[in-house]
């Protein structure tokens, strides 16, 4: 007898093929049978006019500190996600002295915007090395799979101490390093992950460790993954948010000569910036060379533009700036809302004390022509530019600032402005259409667990359904283009060959979706973190059943207690061969 049974349904099966109809049987925890399915099973799903997709492989975020307390790993597990990555972008809370925890934290907390109260109450540090790390790891029993990479930054801090910020590593250091990343990646990490992005700073706005790293060290520290044969490289690169001009070049240079030394894939963060709007073609191009010179190199984008939201309660908040509004500021943003519509004068001094402050709130990368109400029920990710602030002021003879102000108090003070602040330079996602047609990207950058106040990203892979495989305006992607790209594609550069396609033998890791229906809902401000603080999470519907390793996880967006997500030591081979 069969677990489950998949009735019906249309199945896109991550390959990129075509989608056929077919039944899919699940028995152990694995796929048995694709066709017409005949016996009986213990459950039977009705797919008829539904999608039947693997559950899809998030190679990045940052949920090292969350992964501790929640078994969910909310928000990215509402969006049919089975597979996790954490540990990107070189931070990360293993290897850690016991006297570092607070500094890790910092660390954490500049780069990805993690409030640093919720990480130090919640993390129970169990841990010194990276093996024990993942040994706490591995007790754990979560609702989708994860898998960690070793955090350069918290190597270098270990290895260096006070010099890991600003002085060149010597040989005994690289060395030391080295064998650090070696016992890591040994004992099951996925990878090693560096930061050099001169954007990215610790809460006391300090660089990461290793930013500056010159070659010799780089080369001596990442040469471990050609030794073992395993482990990915992945990085935040300079330049990627235009703080270097010059580095996009000398960036793939580097990249290109460990990929080749190593036989390791290296992965990069590739973004539109609009310092120089067409610089992110220079690094494509050259992963493209290198591919077809046989070395791994795989730009990593992002599916949107990255985007801060502002609102009431929010850590963007244009009121703040406003003497009137200081009163209200500890209330919720309902009640917010309640008292300033309610009060004619307190909203017209707001209006003129948000005039007066535009300098405080109005400034780079922020701008009223690229400030744009994001929507209560159907978040827009791709506006017009006649949608703007600026836009809707001019056209409506208001003042911008109302219209700000207006759009803040929407829905009961649940409103949000939306300010994209990369892939979105010519007010287009034609790049970012260009990048997934490319052969050599692959997506990621969702980020679920970070940028807590600021940007929720985590709905990237609804996003994918919903936008560009069905509603976009203009050129789509065909639906089996945008599976393949957040499944098979995203676990083969990990090695987690046992997934990411409906095929018999591979892990019965699979999403039943309402495809006319599926949406992202709009990101709303709740304070469910460690000490009651603060983050953005986004919902979804349109997912009928989300399946990891064989149980039914998720059904029309609600847990059902099942929690087979376990933590992944090392890269998965197929097991059909």
């Amino acid at each position: 007898m069969h677990d489950i049974v998949i009735r019906g349904g249309s199945v896109v099966d991550g390959s990129g093929g075509l989608a056929r109809t077919a039944d899919v049987a699940v028995r152990d925890g694995t796929i048995v049978e694709v066709g017409r399915v005949s016996g009986d099973a213990r459950e039977v799903i009705d797919a008829d006019g539904l999608l039947v997709t693997p559950g899809f492989v998030d190679i990045h975020t940052h949920y090292d500190g969350q992964i501790t307390w929640d078994e969910l790993l909310t928000p990215t597990c509402w969006h049919g996600v089975t597979t996790i990555v954490q540990g990107n972008c070189g931070v990360g809370f293993a290897p850690v002295a016991p006297d570092h925890h607070a500094w890790l934290v910092g660390l954490m907390e500049g780069v990805e915007d993690i409030p640093g109260t919720a990480l130090h109450e919640g993390i129970r540090w169990e841990w010194e090395s990276f093996p024990q790390y993942l040994d706490h790891l591995g007790g754990l029993h979560r609702a989708v799979d994860f898998g960690a990479q070793v955090p350069y930054a918290a190597v270098r801090a270990y290895v260096m101490g006070e010099r890991c910020l600003d002085q060149r590593a010597g040989a005994d250091d690289i060395a030391e390093m080295a064998a650090i990343v070696r016992a890591g990646v040994a004992a099951g990490a996925l990878g090693l992950s560096m930061n050099r992005t001169l954007a990215h700073r610790a809460i006391d706005g300090s660089i990461v460790p290793g930013t500056n790293a010159e070659d010799d060290e780089i080369v001596g520290v990442a040469s471990v993954l050609g030794e073992l044969g395993r482990g990915v490289l992945e990085l935040a690169p300079a330049g990627v948010t235009g703080d270097d001009l010059n580095a996009p070049e000398r960036e793939v240079d580097w990249m290109r000569r460990v990929a080749a030394r190593t036989g390791r894939p290296v992965t990069y963060v590739l973004v539109q910036h609009n310092a120089d709007p067409d610089a992110w073609r220079v690094m494509l191009r050259r992963a493209g060379e290198a591919r077809r010179a046989g070395i791994p190199l795989y730009p990593q984008i992002h599916a949107r533009s990255p985007m801060l939201l502002m609102g009431l309660g929010a850590k963007l908040n244009p009121l703040q700036h406003c003497p009137s509004y200081a009163p209200l500021a500890a209330q919720a943003p309902e009640e917010q809302a309640r008292r300033i519509l309610g009060d004619p004068d307190l909203r017209a001094r707001l209006v003129a004390e948000l005039d007066a402050s535009r300098e405080s709130w109005v400034r780079a990368p922020f701008s009223l022509e690229c400030m744009f109400p994001l929507g209560l029920e159907h978040p827009r990710y791709e506006p017009g530019a006649d949608e703007s602030v600026a836009a809707v002021a001019a056209r409506t003879g208001r003042n911008p600032c109302e219209v700000v102000l207006d759009e803040l108090l929407a829905g009961g003070g649940r409103g949000l402005l939306n300010i994209p602040i990369l892939n979105f330079s010519r007010f287009t996602h034609d790049p970012v259409l260009e990048m997934m047609h490319d052969p050599t990207t692959v997506v990621g950058l969702a980020d679920g667990g970070a940028h807590c106040n600021a940007i929720c990203d985590a709905g990237v892979p609804t996003h994918m359904l919903e936008h560009w495989a069905r509603d976009r305006d203009g050129e789509r992607l065909p639906v089996e283009t945008a599976v393949r790209k957040m499944t098979r594609d995203t676990a083969t550069v990990y090695g987690l060959l046992d997934r990411g396609l409906v095929a018999p033998g591979l892990r019965a890791d699979l999403n039943v979706i309402d495809f006319a229906n599926v949406a992202q809902l709009a990101p709303r401000l709740v304070h469910d973190l460690p000490t009651g603080a603060s983050r953005f999470i986004q919902e979804s519907r349109g997912y009928r059943a989300t399946i990891a390793a064989g149980e039914v996880t998720f059904r029309d967006g609600c847990h059902t207690g099942a929690l087979p997500g376990r933590l992944l030591r090392g890269d998965r081979p197929d097991p059909r061969r």
